[in-house]
């Protein structure tokens, strides 16, 4: 998973978590997203929610990219539990986000 770091995972989630009140700061954090970091989350979203197994991050991530046809924080944001998706489908791929999430919360982010 290079096309994006656990922290930018993490700070999505945290921003997600508190969409009542974060989400111009959320949107803004995706918007600022390189296309393949936006693939990356969506494809890191899909795997959570089971419609790709771990072990088919590359078809997840191609799907991503070709199929990339509403704007990705729109799409995010309008998925129910986006949050749990996005930390379920780290933990698949073998990364554990709260220490991240951790941090960021310290630092304020």
């Amino acid at each position: 998973m290079e096309e994006i770091s656990v922290r930018k995972v993490a700070h999505v989630i945290l921003l997600a978590r508190e969409i009542d009140r974060g989400e111009g700061e959320l949107r803004g954090v995706i918007d600022q997203m390189t296309e393949e970091e936006q693939a990356a989350l969506v494809a890191i979203m899909w795997i959570g929610r089971d419609a790709f197994d771990a072990d088919e991050w590359a078809e997840a991530y191609a799907t991503a990219v070709s199929e990339a046809s509403t704007p990705t924080a729109d799409y995010l944001i309008g998925t129910p539990h986006v949050a749990d998706h996005l930390e379920a489908g780290l933990e698949a791929l073998g990364y554990d986000s709260s220490d991240e999430e951790d941090e960021l919360l310290r630092r304020g982010a």
